[in-house]
């Protein structure tokens, strides 16, 4: 069969060449990488006003929104000469030249590379060291529904408001929801992420019975108030973007009168444009906005002052001075000596949680954690008998430079008695495995 011609789209008085335009990127709602990009011309002026003059990283799905993403920090070599970089240095130490979009044509140039959802940082090019955006991601567990998460965000915005600043939500284009704020350039990241965990740890003592901070997995429930998505190097999808979801939905932003009875499921990639066409974005008066995070940083003083210190941070930053040890709670129960949070001994040395989710595999390739989750039924055939749909959690996770797969099994619908003992994930992938590995491995002096 004859390769599909390349298409031409006009936007922002550039010709953009769209490869491959009847390449299926969502299988199940019949839509082409051609669709894609002209939801995002039609939906542009929304989608730049959380993007624009900021680096961007390129999270590419070559083979379409089933397909497995990589991220692509630095910039294609090979790229035009009105496509923008600037120079960003990581975490790690390393720098690489991150696109940077600021009109449509060059939004679709990235879309034409695989780019399904945009993740900006949270700077812009003329500041680098001071975000002028909080991020809070509400990031609903297993078995929790939409309307916590609505509650949640409710509550996120009364926190904000005595502290002087205003949040404005979206959904996040799968079952959670955003609140981004605009904030004043002024501080760094490590003090917004400060300001974050303030934030959430705030929430979670207003409802303790639906939000939680605890970066552990072992230890939340409800709707986890992601803080270190404002650590430095991290990036959330912005509004407007579509995800890789099967009915292509999208995050959209809303007024806050809409949260309390707002159903996700209506927003994407085909009725998207007309809500921007006929009632403007929800999010338009974002930057008029920005505000102190004096309130929400005298709140963590507060929490410091009554014993509360710092939280883990993700696995591959540097250990904070005051960060609690970077192990799970359990486990530093059990090298302590002490019964583990969650788990029982059984006679024989076997081991049985007394928490309904277990991980099943973690792999690279999502075929492969598929395969271990095969493994695991037909080990367990009667335990998976009584599972549904639902208590399958197939995780696309973020790892250094790509995503990688997580399975979990929710046992909520096996009784006690016949819960399977936890086993060691089969895969057990680890993704920061070749990194410690480098910093590990003896520098060797060249010769002149």
């Amino acid at each position: 069969m004859a390769k599909a011609r390349p298409t031409v789209l006009e936007v922002a008085g550039r010709e953009v060449v769209i490869t491959n335009p009847d390449k299926v990127y969502f299988p199940h709602a019949g839509h082409t990488k051609l669709d894609l990009a002209k939801y995002y011309a039609a939906v542009a002026e929304g989608a730049l006003l959380g993007i624009a003059a900021r680096p961007i990283v390129l999270k590419r799905y070559v083979d379409g929104a089933e397909g497995e993403a990589f991220f692509q920090k630095r910039a294609p070599a090979q790229h035009p000469d009105w496509i923008e970089t600037v120079e960003l240095r990581f975490p790690s130490g390393r720098t690489a030249q991150e696109v940077v979009v600021r009109d449509a044509a060059q939004l679709l140039w990235i879309v034409n590379l695989g780019c399904i959802d945009l993740n900006p940082h949270p700077v812009r090019v003329d500041d680098l060291e001071h975000p002028d955006e909080l991020r809070v991601d509400l990031d609903p567990g297993p078995g929790i529904g939409w309307d916590d998460v609505r509650r949640v965000a409710l509550i996120v915005r009364d926190v904000l408001d005595e502290r002087g600043l205003y949040g404005w939500p979206k959904t996040s284009g799968s079952r959670g929801m955003h609140v981004n704020v605009r904030i004043q350039p002024r501080w760094s990241f490590d003090q917004v992420r400060r300001a974050a965990l303030a934030l959430a740890r705030e929430v979670e003592r207003r409802a303790p019975e639906r939000a939680t901070s605890k970066w552990w997995k072992e230890e939340r429930h409800g709707v986890f108030l992601d803080y270190n998505q404002n650590a430095k190097d991290r990036t959330v999808a912005s509004a407007w973007s579509v995800r890789p979801t099967r009915d292509a939905r999208v995050s959209m932003p809303l007024a806050w009168e809409e949260v309390a009875d707002c159903d996700p499921s209506a927003f994407t990639l085909v009725s998207a444009p007309a809500r921007l066409a006929e009632r403007g974005d929800a999010s338009a008066g974002i930057d008029a906005t920005a505000g102190s995070l004096a309130g929400l940083l005298e709140l963590s003083a507060a929490q410091e002052a009554a014993g509360l210190g710092d939280a883990p941070w993700p696995p591959h930053y540097k250990r904070g001075d005051d960060e609690p040890p970077r192990v799970t709670p359990s486990r530093r129960k059990r090298d302590m000596g002490g019964p583990e949070n969650g788990v029982s001994t059984k006679a024989g040395g076997g081991r049985r949680s007394r928490q309904p989710l277990i991980t099943i595999a973690k792999a690279e390739h999502e075929a492969d954690a598929r395969a271990g989750l095969e493994r695991w039924t037909a080990r367990h055939p009667t335990a998976a008998a009584r599972l549904e749909v639902d208590d399958v959690l197939v995780d696309s996770m973020r790892g250094r430079s790509s995503t990688w797969t997580r399975i979990r099994v929710n046992l909520r619908h096996v009784p006690q008695g016949e819960r399977p003992a936890e086993e060691p994930p089969d895969p057990d992938y680890d993704p920061w495995d070749s990194a410690r590995r480098a910093s590990r491995a003896p520098k060797t002096r060249s010769s002149s």
